[in-house]
């Protein structure tokens, strides 16, 4: 790694879906800690905060368009419907590295610490390309959710997968990281798993999680299931392959079963087996349809790649106050 002399441009980067009741709240403490870090001369005076309105129902767009023209360090990136956190971030990634020299992803409720951004930039100016934000603990989640959490974590590392424990989507990324990043192309997007395969140089940020000050979380047990499976699947074919061991195991399973019947046979004890047969039979389905399950979601992870169909469409861009329509514009 390098140190770097010169300060260096900053886009705060914050994916917002239906979070009327503390985007305005958020605003607010994301423009007096840019304006400390300003002050401080730890990045530019051009440095901004990019919000990317992920088709929000409520009146989130309307409140940031409210803020881009009263604050010309706010810019607005609006989709044309819901097309998911993870586009969101890689959009707003996409459009800030255009202008910025590092861009840091954080979510519209702040309960991720913006205190840390301090170290964030400290480990760029070291000559970090990504700065992982890592959480210090899970106190305030759930204990279903640091259960579920755990497991996953430990399974995806047992896959092979290179993730970070307990990172979310709190990084800080460089230009370069970024323009690496845009070159990979699959719609089944999973940023957490897709950073570290960049295998740049990179550093790890602590953080304490704060408590939601107003609303509540958009991130449902069904993205939260439907993120996770797009992280096994996108990041992993070992799930497949212990089909495999699965099924030769099977077939050891059945070829032993089939010479003690016909040794039972041949020593005169054939007994009508129901209860055998009912739990082989069951069992044999079983892994069957589980089988097919995994394959299955694998073959609809490639049929959605194959369609190529994009990965976000923009509806609005708001830079410095002034509104250009970009209808139909897609990546």
């Amino acid at each position: 790694m390098y140190e770097r002399k010169e300060k260096g441009t900053l886009y705060l980067v914050v994916p917002c879906y239906n979070e009327e009741e503390v985007i305005e709240s958020s605003i607010e403490k994301l423009l007096d800690k840019l304006s400390r870090l300003v002050d401080q001369g730890k990045v530019t005076a051009d440095s901004k905060i990019m919000f990317v309105n992920d088709g929000s129902k409520d009146n989130t767009l309307f409140l940031l368009h409210a803020a881009a023209k009263r604050e010309n360090r706010i810019s607005v990136l609006s989709f044309s419907t819901n097309f998911g956190h993870q586009s969101a971030i890689l959009a707003g990634m996409l459009y800030s590295a255009k202008y910025a020299s590092m861009v840091v992803t954080i979510d519209a409720d702040l309960q991720q610490d913006i205190e840390a951004l301090d170290q964030f930039i400290a480990c760029y100016d070291r000559g970090c390309e990504i700065v992982y934000g890592v959480r210090n603990d899970r106190h305030s989640d759930s204990v279903f959710k640091k259960a579920t959490a755990s497991c996953y974590y430990r399974f995806l590392h047992w896959l092979g997968c290179s993730i970070i424990t307990n990172h979310a989507d709190y990084r800080l990324m460089s230009k370069k990281a970024i323009q690496i990043l845009s070159q990979y192309q699959e719609v089944n997007l999973f940023l957490r798993g897709l950073v570290p395969t960049l295998g740049l140089p990179s550093d790890v940020v602590y953080f304490d999680v704060k408590k939601r000050e107003a609303g509540t979380s958009k991130y449902t047990i069904k993205k939260m299931i439907h993120l996770a499976t797009n992280g096994i699947t996108s990041l992993s074919v070992r799930p497949l392959q212990i089909i495999t061991i699965f099924g030769l195991l099977t077939c050891v399973f059945g070829v032993g079963m089939a010479i003690y019947c016909l040794i039972d046979w041949i020593n005169g004890n054939t007994v009508p087996g129901y209860t055998t047969t009912l739990m082989v039979t069951l069992i044999m389905n079983g892994m069957t349809l589980l089988s097919l399950g995994i394959i299955g979601e694998y073959l609809g992870k490639l049929y959605m790649e194959a369609k190529k169909r994009p990965r976000y469409i923009v509806e609005s861009f708001i830079w410095n106050g002034d509104e250009n329509e970009q209808n139909g514009y897609s990546c």
